[in-house]
């Protein structure tokens, strides 16, 4: 009876285990440790990122950790929301943090600003569903 159950459910758990790679829960967030909507800073500015419920890892990470984890994106003064089905854009608008880094300094001109995090699974794309956090307006001194 147990052997006629195990063969019964191995391909339940195989086909979930699949269906979950690459897609964070729904209670999984990335967000600003140490700052909100409204800050006002002076350059140059540690940015702390967060995480929950998913991991972090370096981009091209290719074991089976990239399944439950992936690595940060910081969009500036990115004009709307990036193409969720393509791999994000490397320019001065979105930053990678390759190296599974969670904190980064900042170094922007007086003025408003726009900050938005956005993980990236190995290959630079947005996880489905995308964690991103909410857009945040800061203003530089």
């Amino acid at each position: 009876m147990k052997t006629a159950l195990t063969r019964l459910l191995t391909p339940v758990l195989f086909v979930s285990t699949v269906a979950l790679a690459h897609s964070p829960g729904e209670h999984a967030k990335v967000y600003f440790k140490n700052l909100k909507d409204g800050d006002t800073i002076t350059m140059p500015y540690r940015v702390r990122f967060g995480i929950e419920g998913y991991g972090i890892v370096p981009a091209g990470t290719r074991d089976k950790r990239r399944h439950a984890a992936g690595h940060h994106h910081l969009l500036v003064d990115y004009a709307g929301t990036p193409d969720l089905d393509e791999p994000l854009p490397r320019n001065a608008h979105c930053l990678h943090f390759d190296g599974g880094e969670t904190e980064a300094v900042l170094d922007l001109p007086p003025g408003r600003h726009t900050l938005q995090l956005i993980l990236g699974d190995e290959d630079h794309e947005p996880t489905d569903p995308p964690l991103i956090s909410r857009k945040i307006t800061v203003f530089v001194k």
